[in-house]
């Protein structure tokens, strides 16, 4: 049975791993492989996931296969995890999703960034609440890709279904304004990994995505219990664990200007070098180059390292 609204709010005061998508040589998914990340992440402490997220390569995903990928997350794990799904597109679109989510078990809806050229606020605030009339589970609206008003922020707070946010901008001042602004009963969450957790924490987020942390979770849940209990020198150290790699994942790659293309890959590689299973990329995403699996296998060195001396 789905978990409560009250249920996923206590999973996203945590750390919230991606499952990515594995591909093989063909680019066809491999459902065995998200199964065994699913429960070996379980297994290592993880309870709150994220299904057909950004970092599932969700744009590349046909709506048949986005229900197949959560349908099998849903499956793989015990019923006190939580599962969300991510939902975007169009109204029609997003509708089906939600409701074919809503039939497979999923306990939230995290609504994806707005893939839109042209959007205004109040548009945006109307696509979630007609996405919460369609369905009894709880939403996550996902805040990125766009510079919103204060305003926005604390009213999306009062959208009915809305029960956390995750908040992805680089811009710590507004997510406190934005708190200040909103109603007290929705969990804000830390979208851009461990890198920010401290300086998000201390505005009122209360968990995090997962970076580093996706292949290596016990660091995020090392850091997360340090933040919960007030432990800043720890909480920093850890953090700075982590941000080798995570600046990796924020490059360029090779042949390309834009930044942050090899994110997905370098996640990939990093959940191959922990013994879990990353498999191929589809375009518009490209593998990592020779050069880039070098850099990605000294920093995860650097990183193992780093957990040995501070994760007991």
């Amino acid at each position: 049975m789905p978990l409560s609204a009250e249920e996923v709010q206590d999973h996203l005061r945590g750390v919230a791993a991606g499952l990515l998508t594995p591909f093989d040589d063909d680019l066809d998914i491999e459902h065995s492989k998200i199964e065994d990340n699913a429960q070996t992440l379980y297994g290592e402490g993880i309870r709150t996931f994220l299904a057909t997220a950004n970092i599932s390569e969700y744009h590349s995903l046909s709506q048949e296969e986005r229900i197949a990928v959560a349908e099998t997350s849903v499956d793989a794990l015990p019923e006190d995890a939580c599962v969300l799904a991510g939902v975007g597109g169009s109204t029609a679109t997003a509708k089906e999703l939600v409701r074919n989510y809503e039939r497979i078990g999923a306990d939230a809806m995290m609504i994806m960034p707005p893939d839109h050229t042209y959007i205004h606020e109040r548009g945006l605030l109307e696509y979630y609440r007609e996405l919460a009339a369609a369905t009894e589970r709880p939403l996550v609206p996902y805040v990125r890709g766009f510079d919103p008003s204060v305003e926005y922020l604390g009213d999306l707070t009062r959208v009915d279904g809305v029960v956390g946010i995750k908040y992805a901008l680089k811009d710590s001042v507004k997510l406190g304004a934005g708190i200040a602004a909103g109603d007290d009963d929705v969990v804000w969450v830390d979208g851009l990994a461990e890198p920010f957790a401290v300086s998000f924490w201390a505005e009122g987020v209360e968990g995090f995505s997962a970076g580093v942390s996706n292949f290596r979770p016990e660091i995020g849940l090392a850091l997360f219990d340090a933040l919960s209990e007030g432990d800043w020198e720890r909480a920093r150290s850890l953090r700075n664990a982590c941000l080798p790699y995570q600046n990796f994942r924020e490059g360029h790659g090779e042949d390309n200007e834009i930044a942050g293309a090899v994110s997905v890959s370098a996640v990939k590689k990093g959940l191959e070098m922990a013994g879990l299973h990353g498999g191929s990329v589809r375009e518009p995403i490209r593998p990592l180059s020779p050069e880039d699996e070098r850099r990605a296998e000294e920093l995860y060195g650097q990183l193992e390292d780093d957990i040995a001396e501070l994760v007991d």
